[in-house]
């Protein structure tokens, strides 16, 4: 049997917690299970309190306890409790209860869920505000797999009620959204925001799964998470799957490339492994415990004044196919995306850039909304474990290289360029491939897109073979 769900909402644009909520309860077919650890009951709250729960829930339960926590869903190898594993043992958990328990023979209309989230919120002494780890799985017609909606947010209020309150609003939002709005998946992440303040809470990853979602990208939903300024960063791995930042850069050492990357050249390959070689020679630099990115900031997105997303992806898969890790992030600057690395590690942070951006991070126009200016943002930037990993450039015409001895800067900044370059905080790589060096994006791109020959030699292997197979950039052979 066919059963309609999604579409507009039969009240208001946009519909109170309590509308939302009653139109939950008042489906005969949606039934399911809450399960909330570490910030109350406060989802299952506003299902009880609009009416008419009792044809909706099946079961609210907090197991607060560890040992009662641990005999249900089992212990977790790393001792966290709030992680995506413990939010899928869950999610498995109760749907193989609902499966077990509920005769389907006598109930072949219902629509089965579990919601879940594991939080901790804001500690007493107020110094970590809090995360948590929330989910749905859920069914649209009674005969089909289940799909998955799986979130991380971080809180940005400073009181436990507060955050409680809040948590419960999205928690509402993403029960209505998976039912109602899941053939949408992008226009439902701005809904996960109905009634809650932009500011009190940050969603870092967000992933769509199951049979609903096969044609979702979640790689563009990460995007969008950074372009509706719902987080600054966002992650994802070589297999296109969103990671969360925060566990990934923990107590990690980073070395962050950053380009446009369109498309990813022999010179960005270059950078990327003459950095490596270069670190690996540094004291304590354990590459077991090194995280590579390659980072493309939101306003490259932008260069044409809008998010093109197909670009974007034409990117992301170029890179995911080198094996990478990639982030886009909202930091314009290098000292904001220094401080977000900071926040998750205080070991080693390089970042590889080429001559004409250090030349730019000297340009004073950038900090003019800081009340220290250059100072203060060069005091966010080149702290204790930070280096800048130089790549130099040539020029074509007369060959000459300009490195860290011999670029340029405001002469009113070159005592502090100094300073930074002599106490070795500004390191140039060597042993790199002149040839290579004369090679740039924008002319392969445009070589691509005029569907010329002789620029598959500037790529590194196999990345021309994929453009051509997939015709990324626009790519029409002659």
């Amino acid at each position: 049997m066919s059963i309609q769900l999604s579409g507009d909402h039969p009240f208001e644009n946009a519909p109170s917690l309590e509308a939302k909520a009653l139109r939950i309860n008042l489906n005969d077919n949606i039934y399911g299970t809450f399960a909330e650890i570490g910030a109350g009951q406060e989802v299952a709250r506003h299902f009880f309190r609009c009416g008419g729960a009792s044809g909706t829930i099946a079961k609210t339960m907090s197991a607060y306890d560890k040992d009662f926590s641990d005999a249900i869903y089992g212990r977790e190898d790393d001792g966290r409790y709030v992680s995506e594993s413990r939010l899928n043992k869950m999610l498995d958990w109760e749907i193989g209860l609902l499966e077990k328990r509920i005769d389907r023979s006598k109930n072949q209309n219902k629509l089965f869920f579990a919601f879940a989230n594991t939080v901790t919120t804001i500690d007493f002494a107020k110094r970590y505000n809090g995360h948590g780890w929330m989910g749905i799985r859920f069914q649209t017609q009674p005969d089909e797999p289940y799909s998955m909606i799986t979130t991380h947010v971080r809180f940005r209020e400073n009181d436990a009620k507060a955050q409680q309150l809040t948590l419960g609003v999205i928690g509402v939002n993403l029960i209505y959204g998976a039912f109602y709005q899941h053939d949408k998946p992008k226009k439902m992440l701005q809904y996960l925001y109905d009634h809650i303040d932009r500011d009190a809470i940050e969603i870092d990853t967000i992933n769509f799964t199951g049979p609903l979602f096969k044609d979702v990208d979640n790689r563009v939903l990460s995007l969008e998470l950074v372009r509706l300024g719902m987080t600054d960063a966002v992650m994802f791995g070589p297999d296109g799957n969103n990671l969360l930042p925060a566990r990934e850069l923990y107590k990690k050492n980073i070395i962050a490339i950053r380009g446009s990357f369109r498309p990813v050249t022999k010179v960005n390959v270059d950078m990327y492994r003459k950095s490596i070689a270069i670190f690996e020679k540094e004291p304590d630099s354990n590459p077991d415990n090194s995280l590579v990115i390659f980072e493309i900031t939101l306003s490259n997105l932008m260069t044409t004044g809008a998010i093109d997303e197909e670009d974007f992806m034409d990117r992301a898969r170029l890179l995911c196919s080198l094996g990478q890790t990639v982030m886009i992030s909202n930091f314009k600057e290098y000292y904001r995306l220094a401080e977000y690395f900071s926040e998750y590690t205080k070991k080693k942070i390089r970042l590889t850039m080429g001559v004409n951006n250090l030349i730019e991070i000297f340009n004073e126009k950038y900090y003019r909304n800081l009340s220290g200016g250059i100072l203060e943002a060069f005091g966010k930037l080149f702290f204790k474990n930070l280096k800048v990993y130089l790549y130099p450039i040539i020029d074509s015409k007369t060959g000459t290289i300009t490195d860290s001895n011999s670029l340029r800067v405001n002469p009113r900044l070159k005592e502090l360029y100094n300073f930074f370059k002599y106490n070795d905080k500004v390191v140039d790589i060597l042993d790199y491939n002149t040839e290579d060096m004369k090679i740039f994006s924008r002319d392969v791109l445009e070589q691509i897109k005029e569907g010329n020959h002789g620029w598959e030699d500037k790529l590194p292997q196999g990345v021309s073979k994929l453009i051509k197979s997939k015709k990324l950039f626009g790519y029409k052979p002659k």
